[in-house]
Protein backbone atom coordinates (compact mmCIF):
# COMPACT_ATOMS: atom_id res chain seq x y z
CA UNK A 1 0.00 0.00 0.00
CA UNK A 2 3.30 2.40 0.67
CA UNK A 3 4.54 1.37 -2.21
CA UNK A 4 1.44 2.50 -4.72
CA UNK A 5 0.87 5.85 -2.43
CA UNK A 6 4.64 6.64 -3.49
CA UNK A 7 4.36 5.84 -6.84
CA UNK A 8 1.24 7.75 -7.03
CA UNK A 9 2.75 10.53 -5.91
CA UNK A 10 5.46 10.30 -8.15
CA UNK A 11 2.69 10.21 -11.21
CA UNK A 12 0.69 12.82 -10.50
CA UNK A 13 4.11 15.10 -9.72
CA UNK A 14 5.04 14.06 -13.22
CA UNK A 15 1.72 15.06 -15.05
CA UNK A 16 1.74 18.29 -13.29
CA UNK A 17 5.23 19.16 -14.42
CA UNK A 18 4.25 17.94 -17.61
CA UNK A 19 1.47 20.05 -17.71
CA UNK A 20 2.75 22.98 -16.49
CA UNK A 21 6.06 23.29 -19.13
CA UNK A 22 3.14 22.63 -21.90
CA UNK A 23 1.17 25.73 -20.44
CA UNK A 24 4.53 27.56 -20.37
CA UNK A 25 5.25 26.87 -23.71
CA UNK A 26 2.06 27.54 -25.06
CA UNK A 27 1.82 31.09 -23.23
CA UNK A 28 5.39 31.75 -24.89
CA UNK A 29 4.39 31.18 -28.67
CA UNK A 30 1.02 32.86 -27.72
CA UNK A 31 3.11 36.24 -26.67
CA UNK A 32 5.93 35.89 -29.88
CA UNK A 33 2.13 35.54 -32.29
CA UNK A 34 1.77 39.43 -31.99
CA UNK A 35 5.26 40.39 -32.59
CA UNK A 36 5.90 37.45 -35.40
CA UNK A 37 2.45 39.23 -36.90
CA UNK A 38 4.33 42.72 -36.85
CA UNK A 39 7.50 42.08 -38.04
CA UNK A 40 5.75 40.25 -40.81
CA UNK A 41 3.48 43.34 -41.35
CA UNK A 42 6.70 45.60 -41.74
CA UNK A 43 8.33 43.26 -43.90
CA UNK A 44 5.65 43.60 -46.37
CA UNK A 45 4.88 46.85 -45.90
CA UNK A 46 9.27 47.76 -46.80
CA UNK A 47 9.29 45.18 -49.87
CA UNK A 48 8.69 47.18 -52.98
CA UNK A 49 5.96 46.00 -55.44
CA UNK A 50 7.02 44.21 -58.60
CA UNK A 51 6.45 46.89 -60.96
CA UNK A 52 9.05 49.06 -58.66
CA UNK A 53 11.59 46.69 -58.23
CA UNK A 54 11.38 46.11 -62.01
CA UNK A 55 12.11 49.98 -62.48
CA UNK A 56 15.05 49.78 -60.60
CA UNK A 57 16.50 47.17 -61.98
CA UNK A 58 16.04 49.13 -65.16
CA UNK A 59 17.92 51.90 -63.36
CA UNK A 60 20.65 50.15 -62.31
CA UNK A 61 21.12 48.23 -66.01
CA UNK A 62 20.87 51.24 -67.36
CA UNK A 63 23.45 53.00 -65.57
CA UNK A 64 25.46 49.95 -65.89
CA UNK A 65 25.38 50.00 -69.89
CA UNK A 66 26.53 53.27 -69.44
CA UNK A 67 29.28 53.05 -67.64
CA UNK A 68 30.25 50.51 -69.36
CA UNK A 69 30.10 51.95 -72.53
CA UNK A 70 32.04 54.96 -71.42
CA UNK A 71 35.07 52.52 -70.26
CA UNK A 72 35.06 50.89 -73.99
CA UNK A 73 34.96 54.40 -75.40
CA UNK A 74 37.92 55.96 -73.39
CA UNK A 75 39.95 52.85 -74.13
CA UNK A 76 38.97 52.58 -77.43
CA UNK A 77 40.11 56.56 -78.02
CA UNK A 78 43.47 56.55 -75.85
CA UNK A 79 41.00 58.65 -73.42
CA UNK A 80 40.25 60.90 -76.00
CA UNK A 81 43.36 62.61 -76.63
CA UNK A 82 46.69 63.76 -75.18
CA UNK A 83 49.49 66.06 -75.12
CA UNK A 84 53.03 66.97 -73.81
CA UNK A 85 55.67 69.17 -74.30
CA UNK A 86 59.40 67.77 -75.05
CA UNK A 87 62.74 69.03 -75.39
CA UNK A 88 64.54 68.70 -78.75
CA UNK A 89 68.15 69.27 -78.66
CA UNK A 90 69.26 70.63 -82.56
CA UNK A 91 72.25 70.43 -84.12
CA UNK A 92 73.94 73.45 -82.68
CA UNK A 93 73.41 72.69 -79.27
CA UNK A 94 70.08 74.83 -79.07
CA UNK A 95 67.10 73.02 -77.03
CA UNK A 96 63.41 74.04 -78.33
CA UNK A 97 60.45 73.04 -76.32
CA UNK A 98 57.74 71.26 -79.05
CA UNK A 99 54.71 71.41 -77.90
CA UNK A 100 53.02 68.01 -78.91
CA UNK A 101 49.40 66.56 -79.08
CA UNK A 102 47.51 63.22 -80.58
CA UNK A 103 44.60 61.74 -80.73
CA UNK A 104 43.41 58.21 -81.06
CA UNK A 105 40.03 57.12 -82.43
CA UNK A 106 38.30 54.46 -84.58
CA UNK A 107 37.30 50.55 -83.93
CA UNK A 108 39.36 49.13 -80.74
CA UNK A 109 39.23 45.72 -79.01
CA UNK A 110 38.54 46.70 -75.28
CA UNK A 111 42.08 47.21 -73.63
CA UNK A 112 43.64 48.37 -77.28
CA UNK A 113 44.38 51.60 -77.99
CA UNK A 114 43.20 53.09 -81.31
CA UNK A 115 45.08 54.59 -84.48
CA UNK A 116 46.23 58.13 -84.60
CA UNK A 117 43.53 59.61 -86.74
CA UNK A 118 45.00 63.70 -85.79
CA UNK A 119 48.52 64.86 -84.57
CA UNK A 120 49.82 68.05 -84.06
CA UNK A 121 53.70 69.62 -83.47
CA UNK A 122 53.69 73.15 -81.91
CA UNK A 123 57.35 75.15 -81.55
CA UNK A 124 59.01 78.50 -81.66
CA UNK A 125 61.98 79.25 -83.69
CA UNK A 126 64.44 80.75 -80.83
CA UNK A 127 66.06 82.75 -83.02
CA UNK A 128 63.17 84.45 -84.77
CA UNK A 129 60.13 83.77 -83.01
CA UNK A 130 58.29 82.70 -85.11
CA UNK A 131 55.79 80.03 -84.42
CA UNK A 132 55.33 76.79 -86.30
CA UNK A 133 52.54 74.22 -86.44
CA UNK A 134 53.10 71.13 -88.13
CA UNK A 135 49.56 68.39 -88.54
CA UNK A 136 48.69 65.21 -89.66
CA UNK A 137 45.21 64.19 -89.84
CA UNK A 138 43.07 61.11 -90.86
CA UNK A 139 43.67 59.98 -94.29
CA UNK A 140 40.41 58.49 -95.81
CA UNK A 141 42.39 56.02 -97.32
CA UNK A 142 43.82 54.67 -94.97
CA UNK A 143 41.37 55.12 -92.14
CA UNK A 144 43.51 56.86 -89.76
CA UNK A 145 46.35 59.72 -89.96
CA UNK A 146 49.62 58.57 -91.86
CA UNK A 147 52.51 59.51 -90.14
CA UNK A 148 55.09 59.07 -87.01
CA UNK A 149 57.43 62.11 -86.31
CA UNK A 150 61.24 60.97 -86.11
CA UNK A 151 62.97 64.51 -86.08
CA UNK A 152 62.44 68.47 -85.70
CA UNK A 153 65.39 70.51 -86.81
CA UNK A 154 65.61 73.94 -87.55
CA UNK A 155 68.67 75.11 -89.81
CA UNK A 156 69.23 78.69 -90.71
CA UNK A 157 65.59 79.86 -89.50
CA UNK A 158 63.91 77.14 -91.89
CA UNK A 159 62.16 73.87 -90.12
CA UNK A 160 61.85 70.40 -90.85
CA UNK A 161 60.01 67.77 -90.12
CA UNK A 162 61.45 64.51 -90.78
CA UNK A 163 58.38 61.62 -90.37
CA UNK A 164 58.04 58.10 -90.75
CA UNK A 165 54.41 56.60 -93.06
CA UNK A 166 52.76 54.66 -90.28
CA UNK A 167 52.19 51.36 -91.43
CA UNK A 168 52.51 49.75 -94.81
CA UNK A 169 49.39 51.21 -96.78
CA UNK A 170 50.75 54.67 -95.65
CA UNK A 171 54.06 53.65 -96.58
CA UNK A 172 52.70 53.06 -99.89
CA UNK A 173 51.04 55.55 -100.16
CA UNK A 174 53.55 58.07 -100.09
CA UNK A 175 55.89 56.02 -102.89
CA UNK A 176 58.09 53.54 -100.42
CA UNK A 177 60.81 55.90 -100.13
CA UNK A 178 63.85 54.77 -99.30
CA UNK A 179 65.40 55.56 -96.89
CA UNK A 180 61.58 55.50 -95.47
CA UNK A 181 61.18 59.30 -94.56
CA UNK A 182 58.22 61.82 -95.75
CA UNK A 183 60.24 65.01 -95.22
CA UNK A 184 58.58 68.41 -94.80
CA UNK A 185 60.00 71.91 -95.20
CA UNK A 186 58.48 75.13 -93.59
CA UNK A 187 57.76 77.35 -96.12
CA UNK A 188 55.61 80.57 -95.51
CA UNK A 189 52.62 79.56 -93.68
CA UNK A 190 52.48 76.20 -94.56
CA UNK A 191 54.44 73.50 -95.36
CA UNK A 192 56.37 71.44 -98.85
CA UNK A 193 57.33 68.38 -98.94
CA UNK A 194 60.87 67.55 -100.29
CA UNK A 195 63.38 64.51 -100.65
CA UNK A 196 66.25 63.82 -98.50
CA UNK A 197 68.83 65.62 -100.85
CA UNK A 198 67.42 68.98 -99.79
CA UNK A 199 67.27 67.94 -96.35
CA UNK A 200 70.43 69.81 -94.58
CA UNK A 201 73.54 67.52 -93.70
CA UNK A 202 73.17 69.02 -89.87
CA UNK A 203 70.02 67.76 -89.69
CA UNK A 204 70.69 63.61 -88.76
CA UNK A 205 69.46 62.82 -85.05
CA UNK A 206 65.96 61.31 -84.22
CA UNK A 207 65.42 63.95 -81.65
CA UNK A 208 62.02 63.36 -80.40
CA UNK A 209 59.83 60.19 -79.28
CA UNK A 210 59.03 58.63 -82.27
CA UNK A 211 56.95 55.19 -81.59
CA UNK A 212 53.88 55.64 -79.61
CA UNK A 213 54.67 58.80 -77.60
CA UNK A 214 51.45 59.14 -75.66
CA UNK A 215 51.70 55.76 -74.39
CA UNK A 216 55.40 56.49 -73.69
CA UNK A 217 53.93 59.73 -71.49
CA UNK A 218 51.26 57.51 -70.01
CA UNK A 219 53.37 55.14 -68.67
CA UNK A 220 55.84 57.40 -67.22
CA UNK A 221 53.47 59.58 -65.64
CA UNK A 222 55.17 62.61 -66.93
CA UNK A 223 53.99 66.01 -69.14
CA UNK A 224 57.53 66.69 -69.75
CA UNK A 225 60.17 64.87 -71.76
CA UNK A 226 63.56 65.95 -71.58
CA UNK A 227 65.80 65.48 -74.42
CA UNK A 228 68.49 63.10 -72.48
CA UNK A 229 64.82 60.90 -71.85
CA UNK A 230 64.21 61.11 -75.68
CA UNK A 231 68.32 60.15 -76.76
CA UNK A 232 67.76 57.31 -74.37
CA UNK A 233 64.18 55.75 -75.54
CA UNK A 234 65.67 56.19 -79.61
CA UNK A 235 68.49 54.34 -79.00
CA UNK A 236 66.59 51.52 -78.64
CA UNK A 237 65.25 51.63 -81.79
CA UNK A 238 66.14 50.19 -85.53
CA UNK A 239 68.94 52.04 -86.84
CA UNK A 240 66.85 53.90 -89.54
CA UNK A 241 64.79 55.10 -86.59
CA UNK A 242 67.66 56.06 -84.29
CA UNK A 243 69.35 58.65 -86.75
CA UNK A 244 68.35 59.76 -90.48
CA UNK A 245 70.10 57.70 -92.77
CA UNK A 246 71.43 58.76 -95.91
CA UNK A 247 72.26 55.74 -97.42
CA UNK A 248 69.18 53.91 -98.31
CA UNK A 249 68.55 49.90 -96.49
CA UNK A 250 69.22 46.85 -99.05
CA UNK A 251 66.27 46.08 -100.69
CA UNK A 252 65.56 43.13 -98.80
CA UNK A 253 65.44 45.09 -95.79
CA UNK A 254 62.62 47.08 -97.37
CA UNK A 255 60.59 43.54 -98.39
CA UNK A 256 61.03 42.42 -95.02
CA UNK A 257 59.57 45.58 -93.78
CA UNK A 258 56.46 46.03 -96.47
CA UNK A 259 56.51 43.36 -98.76
CA UNK A 260 58.14 43.03 -102.23
CA UNK A 261 55.26 45.53 -104.56
CA UNK A 262 55.77 46.71 -107.74
CA UNK A 263 53.66 50.10 -108.99
CA UNK A 264 50.66 49.10 -111.44
CA UNK A 265 48.58 51.57 -112.79
CA UNK A 266 49.04 53.71 -110.08
CA UNK A 267 48.53 51.26 -107.59
CA UNK A 268 50.94 49.17 -105.26
CA UNK A 269 50.96 45.02 -105.90
CA UNK A 270 52.86 42.35 -104.64
CA UNK A 271 55.27 41.67 -107.66
CA UNK A 272 53.43 38.08 -108.66
CA UNK A 273 50.16 38.94 -107.82
CA UNK A 274 48.25 38.00 -110.90
CA UNK A 275 44.77 38.53 -108.97
CA UNK A 276 45.44 41.76 -108.00
CA UNK A 277 46.35 42.99 -111.48
CA UNK A 278 43.46 41.18 -112.62
CA UNK A 279 41.07 42.92 -110.05
CA UNK A 280 43.15 46.27 -110.97
CA UNK A 281 42.13 45.94 -114.62
CA UNK A 282 38.23 45.22 -114.15
CA UNK A 283 38.07 47.93 -111.80
CA UNK A 284 39.02 50.57 -114.72
CA UNK A 285 37.42 48.72 -117.09
CA UNK A 286 33.80 49.22 -115.11
CA UNK A 287 34.92 53.07 -114.37
CA UNK A 288 35.32 53.44 -118.51
CA UNK A 289 31.90 51.80 -119.15
CA UNK A 290 30.28 54.37 -116.69
CA UNK A 291 31.94 57.08 -118.16
CA UNK A 292 30.61 55.90 -121.51
CA UNK A 293 26.95 55.50 -120.89
CA UNK A 294 27.03 58.80 -118.73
Amino acid sequence: MAYFRKTSRIVITALAVTHLTACSRTARREEARPRIAEETTEKLRLRPSPKAAARRWLVALSLLAGLLTGVQTALASGLGGDSWQEEVLLHDGRTIVAERSVRRGGRAEIGQTGAYVEQHLRFTDPATGKAFTWSDVLSPELGMANFLVLALHVVDATPYVVATPMGCQSYNKWGRPNPPYVIFMGEGAGWRRIGLAELPADARTANVLHSAPDDWVRRHATRHVTAAQIQAENATNQPQYRAILREPPSQDQIIRMCGDMVLYKGRWVLRNDTVGRKWIDQEEQEKSKATVNQ
